[in-house]
């Protein structure tokens, strides 16, 4: 039987509800996987974010410690960039980031930037920022040498590739009283402007040479280091300097037993006289004491010609006072005290030449030799 007109709109009606139903029910599910498609995508990217702020923080996860060892592992492997360590060494001494900024021709941000790369790698704050400026951490204090080391190498390479400059390391008493003849003998025919010297404490002066931060150094005392080849200068005669009125300026020399009944003015710290008098006693005689350390060999003349003691010195350091007369310089009888000098540099590879400098020390000694003979 046919259906009536009612019955088949009815039927429609109900068959398009149904497919609109389903169509519904499609878009919905179609939808729903689109949402968790973005969802999942966005928790990926999230997650990677992450990721990559552990990688660039290797110290800190969540402000927790990472294990020492892990961080011990990562800071041998890591390598610190040289130009956020000159931003470094720029705060530490402006303690304004703008300051730094335009000190150093880069915009503020960029400063920011590099102090907070600096502090991600080295996990630590360096600098307690407030309104009033940048205050250097105890942290910051510790690494405040080593920024400086650095960049004095970085620049000695850049010098050293183009063999631009010659830079010396001498100890104090050598720098002061035995090496300028030389130095200037060096210089005659070459470019003063290419020349530098540093005139340090003996320690600090093999410190340099270790850290290639000089070419030569010219040494009171070596103890045997790596890397570093070692050649005898000279040895220059020690003498004990009293003032004009003491008992002792009446002899002509000075024999260890009447030393040893005296307490001596110390000088510079670290010059291997110490070293040398307990060689020259051994166990034969009382080694006499140091009294009073004051610091420098310049120091110790002024001392003596004020009555305050007796001292040894290189015989070089005394010869403008005793031709003056304002001290008397008594030397030892045979064996005569002599303290060696050394010259050192650094033998990287082998076969590389010896420094200019070096060489010319070394044959100028040998050529005095020859000349006294």
């Amino acid at each position: 039987m046919p259906p009536t007109c009612s019955s088949w709109r009815i039927g429609l009606a109900k068959t398009d509800r149904g497919r609109s139903l389903r169509a519904c029910w499609v878009t919905q599910t179609r939808c729903s996987a689109r949402i968790l498609a973005l969802l999942l995508r966005k928790f990926a990217w999230q997650s990677n974010c992450a990721l990559q702020k552990i990688s660039c923080r290797p110290f800190r996860v969540s402000r927790q410690w990472m294990p020492s060892t892990i961080r011990d592992k990562w800071l041998r492997s890591a390598m610190l960039n040289l130009v956020w360590v000159r931003t470094f060494l720029a705060l530490a001494k402006h303690k304004s980031f703008q300051a730094s900024a335009e000190y150093l021709r880069i915009a503020q941000p960029t400063a920011s930037s590099h102090i907070q790369k600096l502090e991600e790698q080295l996990g630590v704050l360096l600098f307690h920022r407030s309104r009033t400026g940048c205050e250097p951490t105890r942290e910051a204090m510790n690494f405040l040498p080593y920024a400086q080391s650095i960049l004095r190498v970085n620049e000695r390479a850049l010098a050293a590739v183009s063999g631009e400059r010659t830079r010396i390391g001498a100890s104090s008493n050598i720098g002061i009283y035995l090496l300028q003849p030389y130095v200037r003998s060096y210089l005659e025919g070459r470019d003063p402007a290419a020349f530098d010297m540093v005139i340090d404490r003996n320690p600090s002066i093999v410190e340099k040479l270790e850290n290639v931060e000089i070419d030569v150094a010219v040494l009171e005392w070596w103890d045997n280091r790596d890397g570093c080849q070692v050649e005898r200068w000279r040895s220059e005669p020690v003498v004990v300097i009293v003032p004009p009125d003491h008992p002792l300026a009446s002899q002509d020399h000075i024999d260890p037993v009447q030393l040893s009944a005296f307490e001596l003015l110390g000088g510079e710290p670290g010059t291997g006289t110490g070293r040398m008098l307990a060689k020259y006693f051994g166990d034969h005689a009382q080694m006499p004491r140091v009294s009073l350390q004051l610091g420098s060999t310049e120091a110790v003349k002024q001392a003596v010609k004020a009555g305050v003691g007796i001292s040894l010195v290189l015989a070089s350091a005394v010869s403008d006072e005793v031709r003056a007369g304002s001290l008397r310089a008594l030397p030892f009888p045979d064996p005569p005290l002599r303290k060696d000098l050394f010259v050192a540099w650094r033998t990287g590879i082998s076969g590389m030449p010896i420094p200019a400098f070096a060489q010319h020390l070394l044959n100028a000694h040998c050529n005095e030799t020859v000349s006294a003979r």
